[in-house]
């Protein structure tokens, strides 16, 4: 459908990429992948047409149609969200109009034998194909179905485009995108502005969707959900997987070990020459030796290894300073602009500790929530009480805003340092990627994720016992998130985090406040325990909804479970428990089975690469199973208090 042949992109002496190529085959979902600056958005910007290549070309299909959602874009603000919607339907508008003009044509015509007759007739049979391949007969009902599972809410259909934020603006362009049933998506970072439900709404129409998918994302388990290929940028080059992006990572592990082995051989070999060319460069005897050494280096094909930031895993925020067991007492606590009321009846405990998700659409009181905590924003009811002795770090989605563009990324951390951390400044934004001259940017050129990443740097700063987290991996690339959720484990403070990115959340979080129709829920869990029962609960919906029970029905339901449902329950129990017994064998397993491997290397004079592995993964399999455990025992307790 599309071929990217012997594509090389320059600017003044640097190569971006050198002679790549690839096919893009219909249906095939793509996620492409490599650092900052790799070049990824450059390819789709290649192939959407906005950019050309230094040398090579892209090919595509003649009946090829483009979708292409860049990370920013500009909307329409002279219009409202339903009309500026509908102009993804401009085509079939056009048809419309064609199909009438041809029908009244044909209707008046009576030489039915001749070759033009035959020609408008030709011409009506395309054009209708053509409008229903485009969704004419289902257009209202699809922009309807799209719109509603983007987040938007029907009331707001007439709503004026200028009044959504960025991130709902972002949305209408894709809603416009998804609408044109393009024969390939290129997307880049479609995820960045939208919440968990929208994520996954996303996922399935992709999943399910008639053409091709290319995308962009730092979002690694929508990339899993979603592609089935990875394409990697590294160095100029693109290295192709048949797989996604989790088995993508374990089969780039083995490559780039045996890539660096390649690399360490090439290197003793051009040391050994190079040895020999200088030992006997000046004796007659040798030169022909010498020369056929020196044809031989020039020849040969240098290896590069992409350079990989190991040091960054080591990155902490400071120990938590002391505080009260009850870090924030929160008390029917509610909040309002105007008429509009956001959420009410928020009602729960945050106790030392805890590691908290707040999640739910955008605009149902996240991020306003979080900036109540903060007292940057006053409650219209309820009380919210902060503990003794609690000092709060807050990152909010705008944080990378709020710093000077002029100041230097040095200087950014240097006028908030205080004290001796003051000489490990550099050491701290090495950990954050920011090397050499990075450091003495100004703010104001620095990308999105690179601004994020030193607003990070600069609140690690100072020592806190409650981080308070607004969206703080947008923008973030793969190893900055992996860094930050590396530290977020080892905190020993507590932790409130407002996040879409549900890889980035599981392992972090023990608790979900879910902000949803005016109100708070809590679900005692990780995330993926949340939607496991959201979407139980999303199934009962229709049963919630359905007509009210009749009286002896209610009865029944709040007295005794019948007989039936006893019997269903008790069915239910034994298998959650045969469950908890199975976790609890394995785990005992793999608990006898670490306790060996650490007998054998407290008395090892050698180090075994191998055992250390298998020792690292049984340690892995243990971490896993103890949350798998957590899950099952709460699945337990739930079931038997019913």
């Amino acid at each position: 459908m599309i071929s990217i042949d012997n594509l090389t992109v320059s600017f003044g002496g640097w190569t971006l990429f050198d002679g790549i190529s690839f096919l893009v085959n219909p249906k095939e979902r793509i996620g492409l992948v490599g650092r900052n600056g790799a070049g990824k958005t450059t390819i789709l910007k290649l192939i959407a047409g906005l950019q050309q290549p230094t040398s090579g070309a892209v090919t595509k299909n003649a009946d090829c149609t483009i979708g292409y959602l860049p990370q920013q874009m500009q909307v329409a603000d002279t219009t409202t969200l339903i009309a500026e919607t509908a102009k993804a339907f401009e085509e079939v508008l056009a048809l419309e109009a064609e199909i009438e003009r041809l029908t009244a044509e044909i209707a008046v015509r009576t030489d039915y034998e001749s070759e033009e007759y035959e020609k408008l007739l030709h011409r009506l049979n395309d054009a209708n194909d053509r409008y229903h391949i485009l969704g004419g007969d289902t257009r209202d009902a699809d922009i309807e179905k799209t719109l509603l599972g983007l987040g938007f809410r029907r009331e707001e259909f007439e709503k004026p485009t200028c009044e959504f934020s960025g991130g709902w603006r972002m949305r209408i362009e894709l809603a416009k995108l998804l609408l044109r049933r393009p024969s390939i998506f290129l997307l880049d970072e479609p995820t960045n502005h939208l919440d968990i439900e929208s994520i996954q709404w996303l996922e399935e129409y992709l999943k399910n969707y008639n053409g091709a998918v290319l995308l962009i994302s730092h979002d690694r388990a929508f990339l899993d959900n979603v592609t089935t290929r990875t394409i990697e940028l590294s160095l100029g080059k693109i290295y192709d997987y048949k797989v996604p992006y989790s088995q993508f990572v374990t089969l780039r592990a083995e490559r780039r070990a045996q890539q660096l082995a390649a690399y360490q051989n090439q290197q003793r070999l051009i040391e050994k020459s190079e040895e020999f060319i200088e030992k006997f460069r000046y004796k007659p005897t040798k030169s022909n030796q010498v020369q056929s050494r020196i044809k031989q280096l020039d020849k040969l094909e240098r290896i590069e290894v992409e350079e990989e930031d190991l040091a960054t895993l080591n990155i902490k925020f400071p120990p938590a300073p002391r505080s009260g067991q009850i870090v924030a007492d929160i008390k029917g606590v509610g909040k309002a602009f105007g008429s509009h009321r956001v959420f009410s009846g928020a009602e729960f405990t945050i106790h030392k500790g805890d590691k908290i998700a707040l999640v739910g659409r955008n605009g149902e009181g996240k991020t306003t929530f979080a900036r109540m905590l903060i007292g940057e924003l006053e409650q219209s009811e309820g009380e919210i009480k902060i503990g003794a002795n609690v000092s709060i770090g807050y990152y909010a989605q705008n944080q990378d805003d709020l710093m000077n563009g002029d100041f230097t990324v040095y200087d950014t951390l240097d006028r908030v340092a205080v004290g001796d951390i003051r000489t490990r400044l550099r050491d701290i934004l090495g950990a954050f990627l920011f090397r050499g001259e990075d450091i003495d940017k100004k703010v104001k050129v620095l990308s999105g994720g690179e601004r994020s990443r030193l607003a990070m740097a600069r609140m690690m700063l100072e020592p806190h016992n409650l981080l308070i987290l607004d969206e703080p991996t947008n923008h973030m690339d793969m190893r900055s998130k992996d860094i930050l959720k590396t530290a977020l484990q080892k905190f020993d403070g507590t932790v409130v985090v407002v996040s879409h990115d549900r890889e980035f959340l599981d392992g972090i979080v023990d608790k979900v406040y879910e902000f949803r129709d005016g109100g708070v829920r809590e679900y005692l869990g990780g995330i993926y325990y949340f939607l496991e029962k959201r979407k139980l609960e999303n199934l009962h919906e229709i049963e919630r909804k359905a007509p009210v029970e009749s009286a002896a029905k209610q009865e029944q339901s709040q007295g005794k479970l019948s007989y039936e449902q006893k019997k269903e329950q008790e069915k239910l129990l034994r298998k959650l428990r045969k469950n908890v017994e199975q976790i609890e064998a394995e785990l005992a397993e793999v608990e006898k089975k670490v306790a060996d491997y650490e007998a054998r290397f407290a008395v090892a004079t050698e180090y075994n690469a191998e055992e250390y592995k298998a020792y690292d993964e049984l340690k892995g399999r243990y971490d896993h199973l103890m949350h798998e455990w957590e899950k099952a025992s709460y699945e337990v307790e739930i079931t038997e208090q019913q």
